[in-house]
């Protein structure tokens, strides 16, 4: 499985400003909801689900906030290059500015394990996390992130 499977370019925000972590990821379900014709009110309280269980903020300025949902057949993402970091609680104490949401399938399926471990791969990988911060447009920062 490849990123751009499940991120189309009209996804790729840069630039995007909040506040705090739950303002980030409210800005982001609801942005998923319009995409996916899904209810703000099925995506956002998963996701604030999942990071009750630990921050998906998994270190060097990177997090994965994700979740699983009946209503989505397939996996879907939106990578988000924010203006200045936000505290997400990450492991490693460090503020976040690359953002990928993935919402997955529910059940669970191998499919959706695919998507997390592809994202959390290539963005852990310093070169295309560089890229990533260096992009100067959605499409620079598409084109880092789908290795395109």
């Amino acid at each position: 499985m490849t990123v751009d499977e499940f991120l189309a370019p009209s996804d790729v925000l840069v630039g995007l400003r909040a506040a705090t972590k739950n303002a980030l990821l409210e800005d982001l379900a609801r942005r998923a909801a319009a995409a996916l014709g899904i209810g703000l009110d099925a995506i956002f309280p998963a996701l604030a689900r999942r990071e009750n269980l630990g921050s998906t903020g998994i270190g060097d300025g990177i997090a994965l906030p994700h979740a699983r949902l009946e209503a989505v057949s397939r996996p879907y993402g939106i990578l988000a290059r924010l203006r200045e970091p936000i505290d997400f609680e990450a492991v490693d104490d460090n503020p976040v500015d690359l953002v990928f949401l993935l919402l997955l399938p529910a059940p669970a399926r191998h499919e959706p394990l695919n998507a997390l471990a592809c994202v959390a791969r290539r963005l852990r990988d310093p070169e295309t996390a560089a890229a990533l911060r260096g992009a100067r447009d959605a499409a620079a920062l598409y084109a880092a992130v789908t290795g395109g």
